[in-house]
């Protein structure tokens, strides 16, 4: 592993462990929930959350920004800025089903280098910093080898834009063509795709702080992420497309720019 990145990678699964004490704690505890202006629901758990990752990341690197889903951003023009959703999935949490994830990445001078993806109630963690390899549960992770759609396995998520369009239908050609097609959705199915047990995610309607860590943790898997026109993954991302290497381009080719 590369210790390039070990000591934020350190801080973030230190941070992770400590927001998935908060967050059990109020699973299946009928906790209130307020919903905010963009209509998305929020509870004390991502806020208290959220604030137990700020404390420790920003104590342990001062000089860093922070921008994160419930407490607001700080520092957000340094070229060190933490990302973080103390809670993906508050709606599975809200509704007693879980899939739902903290994710905490960093990104330094506008490159994603560092992700962890926390989720308590499957007992899972995955984790990675750039050059130095993906984990789950210290298990050292690989993308699939697959070639052909025939074989494949497709999960797609968040797709409410892309009904109507011709990316609905390009969509529709694929689920077509593979052998398995499922909504695994959230964290998990980048969690199935970097261990090999997947091979292709699609999904609309999303935003950084949702996949910035598992962006991290599918690429140093040996796998490849764009957005649904091959752009960079980066703070104004919506859309995503993850693959593994030997499927990637044709995957790109039949969404992009349609």
């Amino acid at each position: 592993m590369s210790d390039l990145w070990s000591e934020q990678l350190d801080a973030a699964r230190t941070a992770a462990a400590a927001a998935a004490d908060v967050i059990m704690r109020y699973y299946r505890a009928n906790v209130a929930v307020t919903t905010k202006a963009d209509r998305t629901p929020v509870t004390v758990a991502d806020v208290e959350a959220e604030q137990t990752i700020r404390g420790i990341l920003l104590e342990r690197f001062p000089d860093y920004g922070f921008y994160g889903e419930e407490t607001g951003t700080e520092g957000a023009d340094k070229a060190a800025l933490w990302l973080v959703d103390p809670i993906d999935g508050t709606r599975s949490f809200v509704r007693e089903y879980p899939f739902f994830s903290t994710q905490i990445a960093l990104q330094v001078d506008g490159e994603l280098v560092v992700g962890v993806s926390s989720a308590p109630a499957f007992a899972e963690l995955a984790w990675a910093s750039a050059g130095g390899g993906a984990y789950l549960n210290d298990q050292r992770l690989a993308v699939s080898t697959i070639d052909a759609w025939r074989d494949a396995a497709l999960s797609t998520g968040n797709l409410a834009s892309m009904t109507g369009t011709p990316r609905w239908q390009a969509l529709g050609e694929l689920i077509g063509q593979v052998a398995r097609n499922r909504g695994y959705g959230d964290f998990y199915h980048y969690h199935l795709l970097a261990a090999g047990k997947i091979d292709a995610i699609v999904e609309a309607d999303l935003n950084i702080l949702d996949i910035a860590a598992l962006t991290v943790i599918v690429r140093e898997a040996g796998g490849h992420v764009t957005d649904l026109d091959g752009g960079p993954i980066d703070l104004n991302t919506r859309s995503l497309l993850a693959a593994n290497p030997s499927l990637f381009d044709d995957l790109l080719a039949r969404f992009r720019a349609r």
